[in-house]
């Protein structure tokens, strides 16, 4: 019998369990029925609350690991109710295995007094207050705000101030979105941030490369969750937010607000599967679209019509949505259109936004760099979907059109995401592809241009699976390259030891009949770039399939641009 507790932690605004803050213990349950663990959980729990004199509400989703016990609590008592939940998990687990219970109410005992440290009384009034005066209040461990960007006014979370003294009248909102979806995101948010910047606004962003406002780049690192929306919608400059929102973020914590303008969904494919017990990619795409809980009653949700997991989703949502296509012809297009609803679509190569029957022509393909005139559907997806999310802010279709036409395929405009460098007649694509979706996409832009040999360099992550690394080469390989450079990424091991990913790289590429002489190996990115650049002819194109050392590689590569 398996009864194991991998993590519990807080959940502070809508999630895919439900829409309030709590506390959730992610458990992996075997040989023994799930539902007779959960209902023993439940037992106890109902036990702890009543002698701890807590009325919360409590719920679970089973999956095919386990199951998500979650139990609702107050914002300011969320760390008493992980420990609640998780003393409960104890009790069960030893009713269940006939083992000795846990000593609760001295344990109890502990939590009434971690309880009182933790409540904070004027900040529930706070909240209360900013709600009733229909003021956005950003609350977290150490600040509380009101307002937001130029507005907004920052306390610490134990000095707060008088409620007599606020001017309720002077905190606004700013316009702000939520772009999530398995792949494109970083993509959708620079370029949203490229065109409102065209419109005269000072653009925030935050993503899973960095926080920015206007050309400022606060910090680099994963900003794509609560802590990164907070910061920038207090940044005082930022006057439109571009929220990035990735799976882990709202796995973890719930979506970092509870209310935006609109909101994207790009695409869901599988990628990060196993994790929070989420093991499919049906169960994925329903964690990409709790973004739709933070939707305004009027604010739109921009969907991609291609891909059938959003249409499924989608289709089950009472929403206000814009759908996108790269096919005039797309049933959910031309219903959309025939009921007077958004639509984004190419026709002639040109993108074309309607609103029911009235079309404007935004931009056509060749005007628009980073899809390569075309040959880039994955960014031709991007950009439709951009396009309804500015409109869906009522964006002026000149700063779009504008926006579209000077973002760039380089490393300053979109880094590490489809970049072209011209070096001695060479083509050489870099991108940060990492998954079986978007790594195909790559290749089947790569496949489009033309080129006298192509070469790839690639490398993958230590935490995927044998069978999921020998379908990421698999999409290397419809490259059908000159040369295939496999690098090491030891910042990437995840368990794995030093050479063993390569290992498995080369045996599936011998497999498939790729001589030994085609197959080169680095010891990490910035080495396979230099071997692959080396190999390389006029007339060829190179794609890098750079994870890590970006950075060095983008210098390398720079350099020998201006050796041209």
């Amino acid at each position: 019998m398996r009864l194991e507790l991998d993590d519990a932690r807080r959940l502070t605004g809508p999630n895919l369990l439900w829409d309030q803050p709590g506390a959730i213990l992610d458990v992996f349950i075997d040989d023994i029925d799930k539902n007779t663990v959960v209902d023993v959980w439940h037992k106890w729990l109902a036990k702890l609350l009543a002698e701890f004199g807590w009325q919360q509400q409590t719920t679970y989703r089973l999956h095919s690991e386990g199951a998500n016990l979650a139990i609702s609590a107050p914002i300011d008592a969320l760390y008493c109710a992980c420990d609640l939940a998780e003393l409960a998990w104890h009790c069960a687990v030893a009713e269940l295995k006939n083992d000795f219970t846990p000593n609760w109410q001295q344990r109890l005992n502990e939590l009434q007094d971690e309880l009182a440290e933790e409540l904070n009384p004027a900040l529930i009034t706070l909240i209360q207050e900013a709600k009733k005066h229909g003021v956005s209040c950003i609350a977290d461990d150490d600040e509380v705000s009101l307002g937001m960007g130029k507005s907004s006014q920052t306390w610490p979370v134990r000095a707060l101030p008088d409620l007599k003294s606020i001017k309720w009248q002077q905190y606004q909102d700013i316009p702000r979105v939520f772009i999530t979806g398995t792949n494109g995101k970083s993509t959708s948010v620079r370029l949203a941030s490229h065109i409102a910047k065209a419109a005269g606004y000072v653009a925030g962003v935050t993503s899973t490369d960095f926080i920015r406002v206007g050309g400022d780049i606060i910090d680099h690192g994963d900003y794509s969750g609560p802590g990164g929306a907070r910061m920038l919608l207090r940044d005082q400059r930022t006057e439109l937010a571009f929220l990035e929102v990735a799976r882990g973020g709202i796995l973890r914590r719930g979506i970092p607000i509870d209310s935006v303008d609109a909101a994207l969904i790009t695409n869901v494919a599988s990628d990060h599967l196993g994790q929070y017990g989420i093991n499919t990619v049906e169960e994925l795409a329903e964690t990409k679209f709790v973004v739709a809980k933070g939707l305004d009653a009027q604010g739109t949700l921009v969907l991609n019509a291609d891909n059938k997991l959003v249409r499924e989703q989608g289709l089950k949502l009472d929403k206000k949505v814009c759908w996108y296509s790269t096919d005039e012809s797309n049933a959910l297009i031309q219903s959309q259109i025939r009921s007077g609803g958004a639509a984004v679509f190419i026709r002639n190569k040109h993108i074309v936004y309607a609103l029911g029957c009235d079309e404007e022509y935004i931009a056509a393909l060749e005007q628009v760099p980073m899809t390569l005139n075309g040959a880039a559907e994955h960014n031709v997806q991007n950009a439709l979907g951009v396009v309804g999310l500015c409109k869906a802010l009522n964006l002026p279709t000149q700063a779009i059109r504008d926006g579209l036409k000077d973002f760039g395929s380089n490393a300053q405009d979109n880094p590490g995401r489809g970049n072209i460098y011209e070096i001695k007649g060479i083509k050489v694509l870099v991108d940060f592809a990492h998954n079986e979706h978007s790594m195909r996409a790559v290749v089947r832009t790569i496949n489009q241009l033309p080129a006298k040999r192509k070469i790839a360099m690639f490398s993958h992550a230590g935490d995927r699976s044998d069978e999921e690394i020998r379908n990421l080469t698999a999409a290397v390989t419809e490259l059908d390259a000159s040369l295939y450079v496999v690098t090491e990424l030891e910042r990437y091991l995840r368990g794995r030891e030093i050479g063993d990913v390569p290992e498995i790289v080369g045996n599936y590429l011998q497999q498939q009949s790729i001589p030994s002489e085609k197959i080169q190996y680095a010891a990490n990115p910035l080495e396979g770039a230099k071997i692959a650049m080396d190999f390389a002819q006029p007339g060829d194109v190179v794609l890098l399939f750079v994870l890590s050392d970006r950075e060095q590689v983008h210098e390398y590569l720079t350099q020998l641009t201006f050796l041209n």
